[in-house]
């Protein structure tokens, strides 16, 4: 692997770090909507980064989320339960980042929070760059 695409792959799983620490930041002063996006994101760099290192691209996030599915979770690679819950993020994101009157529960939101430090650290594993 090039040094380029590897620095690429740890940049968007900073990104992906980065992004659960906002999600927490965002959970403690109450802003759900805020957080719901950047629990979101912070799945959708990983999963970017993961497509990277196997030579996957794609420039729209629906695309992201189909080659996931198709390459990571209908062959096994990624746990059924991560499939649908990242599944679940794309379409709350779309919906708290543009549907008027959305509306969130604040214990699943916490629940989400959780569950993407999981799905972070497991995509990460997958990663691997040897460090």
């Amino acid at each position: 692997m090039s040094d380029l695409k590897a620095d690429l792959i740890r940049y968007r799983m900073e990104r992906a770090h980065e992004s659960l620490e906002e999600a927490a930041l965002m959970a403690d002063t109450g802003h759900w909507r805020t957080c719901i996006n950047r629990v979101y994101y912070s799945c959708f760099y990983a999963v970017s980064a993961l497509l990277m290192k196997n030579s996957l691209s794609t420039v729209k996030h629906s695309g992201v989320l189909s080659f996931f599915n198709r390459h990571f979770v209908q062959l096994g690679l990624i746990s059924k339960n991560h499939g649908k819950f990242y599944n679940r993020l794309f379409l709350y994101r779309q919906q708290s980042d543009y549907q008027d009157l959305f509306t969130i529960d604040e214990p699943m939101i916490k629940e989400w929070l959780a569950d993407a430090k999981v799905f972070v650290a497991d995509i990460s594993k997958l990663i691997d760059l040897g460090e």
